[in-house]
């Protein structure tokens, strides 16, 4: 914690700061102010990157805030946010603090601290919960809605949270049984040249399924489950002609499905079950000039009752901050890809017409 009467801030004071009045926020003195601060005032660091035109110290447990009126409320908004972050248990970082700042500024109706205490399961004193907005949303309309469909890019906890879900539903005796499938499509490999016998080319494929599995369930349970049937790890084509009863059912890489295929899974719905659908449309591995059936489900069932669908985006990413950037740098890509194609289309049609005269 910085000593008394030490500004914080590295490389001088913002303009114009001495001149507006300072705003003091006091912390409670129950609250340790190491964990609002970080560790070598990392967090607190991290706020002064957020408000660059605010000026901040601390002193003992105050907060000292000078700046634009707008951004000193904001300042003080988002310390109280994070007091209720580490009532609610759960310690701070850089992730978080960011996250909540990011919030307010987008002046959204939920509160940041409501967002990242959100609990769906425990598991060997590790929490799952969502990190982001759009990620609570997407909780929420599995918790409202019979079918989700949850779409995004690589890394923003599509699948996870909703195996969160299904845990936490079967934990609750809302479900019987766990049901999760992949269409068996790789990408640029073919099953058929891989060594081994048919379960032991498939099982790569839906590994990441039992890796996200491990993080939530009791590794020495889960062998027991699948033998009960209570947990079913099983390639797509294993649902055809069945129909699904008491069961929360995921689909990963929903991408990866013909609009036939996603037919065939979502019409295995059965009483008192749930579906998830998860998928980013930029990752088809499909063979050219093959639909995808989450390309096309949207057009099909927008507007049908109790079916959702969920969109994250790039700021949804929760894995390392460098997945966010790689999503946005091959959007920006393939957005210029498609200008360039759309130009050269348009050349070869002035070309033609040009020879046709």
């Amino acid at each position: 914690m910085p000593e008394a009467d030490q500004p914080t801030t590295p490389g001088g004071t913002p303009e114009g700061a001495h001149s507006l009045p300072t705003h003091t926020v006091e912390i409670p003195p129950q609250v340790q102010m190491v964990t609002l601060l970080g560790p070598r005032d990392e967090l607190l660091r991290t706020m002064e990157r957020a408000f660059p035109q605010l000026e901040i110290h601390v002193r003992g447990n105050e907060f000292h805030l000078s700046g634009p009126s707008a951004e000193v409320a904001l300042a003080e908004r988002t310390i109280d946010e994070l007091l209720l972050v580490i009532e609610g248990g759960q310690p701070l970082n850089r992730d978080a603090v960011e996250r909540s700042i990011s919030m307010l500024r987008a002046q959204t109706t939920e509160r940041p601290a409501d967002v990242l205490t959100m609990n769906i399961v425990s598991s060997r004193g590790r929490t799952i919960r969502p990190k982001t907005l759009n990620q609570k949303h997407y909780v929420d309309a599995i918790d409202k809605h019979t079918v989700v469909f949850g779409i995004g890019p690589a890394g923003t906890g599509k699948t996870y949270l909703a195996m969160a879900k299904a845990v936490q539903a079967l934990q609750a005796k809302q479900v019987n049984r766990i049901i999760l499938t992949r269409p068996a499509v790789e990408a640029g490999e073919r099953l058929g040249f891989l060594p081994g016998t048919l379960n032991d080319k498939i099982d790569p494929y839906l590994r990441p399924l039992y890796d996200a599995l491990h993080d939530m369930v009791d590794p020495e349970s889960i062998p027991r489950l699948m033998a009960a049937g209570t947990i079913e790890v099983a390639p797509l084509a294993y649902m055809r002609g069945r129909t699904l009863n008491d069961a929360f059912i995921i689909l990963d890489e929903a991408q990866n499905t013909s609009p036939e295929q996603m037919k065939m899974f979502l019409t295995r719905l059965g009483f008192g079950s749930k579906m998830v659908v998860t998928g980013d449309v930029t990752q088809v591995d499909l063979p050219d000039g093959s639909r995808s059936g989450l390309r096309v489900v949207r057009d099909i069932l927008t507007g049908v009752d109790d079916i959702h669908f969920s969109v994250l985006s790039p700021q949804d990413v929760v894995r390392h901050r460098l997945v966010g950037a790689i999503v946005d740098a091959y959007g920006r890509w393939d957005d210029l890809q498609g200008e360039t194609h759309g130009q050269q289309q348009g050349g070869r049609a002035q070309r033609e017409r040009r020879r046709s005269q």
